[in-house]
């Protein structure tokens, strides 16, 4: 059994939360000792959310030092540069190809950094970067509230635990409503991670 950690971050509203609850589940289902960590940034009104999650025979403490990270999740672009110093070498990062304009960007006190940009520091740090449309993949499904299931989808594919076990907690964890929509949205994700 291999120890994973793992840093989700995104923007408040973003569903980070709901992510890290199935991924730390999906890791008890598959038969590890699982634990989460949370920290809100002015969550409520857009601000930075992380979550560290660790799957291990057994976790002592669910926060992961700087250099640590096996797999950054990143619901927004701008997040996966911000967090990029908890990955270590050789890790992996997915990220949703996504941008949401900060205050500071909007109130003028600061730039959004081209997407150019962005890529060049993450492919520094690590030659695994896997890209995913997830807003454009929760669109075409109708909700865009779904984009983070789609980003559990593609992070699924690169884990050795079954599609069931995902869509099982998955399932437990939407409102009735929204179960079918998650499964495509899950489904999707597996499919569309791109690397680059």
């Amino acid at each position: 059994m291999n120890n994973v950690n793992f840093l989700l971050c995104g923007v408040g509203g973003q569903g980070t939360i709901l992510a890290s609850d199935v991924l730390t589940q999906v890791g008890v289902q598959a038969g590890y000792d699982a634990k989460k960590a949370e920290v809100h940034g002015m969550a409520q009104r857009g601000g930075s959310v992380t979550s560290h999650v660790r799957w291990a025979e057994k976790v002592y403490s669910p926060l992961i030092a700087k250099g640590e990270v096996d797999v950054l999740v990143a619901f927004e672009k701008l997040e996966a540069l911000r967090h990029i110093e908890f990955l270590r070498p050789g890790g992996t990062v997915v990220v949703n190809d996504h941008e949401i304009i900060p205050i500071t960007v909007t109130s003028g006190g600061a730039e959004y950094p081209d997407d150019e940009h962005i890529r060049a520091v993450l492919a520094e740090v690590t030659g695994d970067v896997r890209w995913v449309d997830g807003m454009t993949i929760a669109e075409e499904l109708g909700n865009v509230r779904a984009a983070n299931v789609v980003l559990l989808g593609a992070l699924s594919s690169l884990l050795d635990v079954p599609e069931s076990i995902w869509l099982e907690v998955i399932e437990k964890r939407v409102p009735a409503r929204y179960v079918e929509l998650n499964r495509s949205a899950f489904r999707r994700g597996r499919e569309a991670i791109v690397s680059g």
